[in-house]
């Protein structure tokens, strides 16, 4: 073989090699459709339940409760707001870190709620209302918790 030859004979197999990695290596037009998300059972209602789990009364917004102070109940308790309730949760917020005692953490679970409670009253008619936050036990603070609901009561 002559060296023109090989070098034919080389450009010829680069030029192969190189069309072979382009097909490779091209990226596919229509890339692969993701997998569907798992399958998962319905559960048969949704649940008042919170979306955390917090050894303390504590709800996702659009819950329906019933308060100690207006109901006959111990503690928070939530209900179907298609029954009569005393409160709604309105949203959650997160304490700051820091708060020295019970009036701090009830000061600023007041600063947290005060906007949306705004917002919810201007959307709301129908009767008195007035924005108010699910207590938080200061010894739950004092473990690191810091989730707290802001709910509209429903009565005076």
């Amino acid at each position: 073989m002559s060296g023109r030859q090989k070098t034919v004979l080389t450009a010829v197999v680069a030029v192969v090699l190189a069309a072979v990695a382009a097909v490779l290596l091209w990226p596919d037009p229509h890339p692969p459709v993701a997998a569907p998300p798992p399958a998962h059972s319905p559960s048969p209602a949704p649940s008042p339940s919170p979306s955390k789990e917090i050894p303390y009364p504590y709800f996702t917004p659009g819950t329906c409760f019933q308060v100690p102070r207006l109901s006959n109940v111990q503690q928070p308790t939530a209900v179907p707001c298609d029954q009569p309730h005393d409160a709604e949760s309105i949203a959650n917020a997160d304490l700051p870190d820091g708060l020295a005692d019970l009036p701090a953490i009830f000061r600023s679970m007041t600063e947290l709620c005060k906007e949306p409670t705004r917002q919810a009253l201007a959307r709301t008619t129908g009767g008195p209302r007035h924005g108010t936050s699910v207590g938080l036990p200061v010894e739950f603070y004092q473990q690191g918790m810091r989730g707290i609901t802001c709910a509209l009561t429903f009565k005076a």
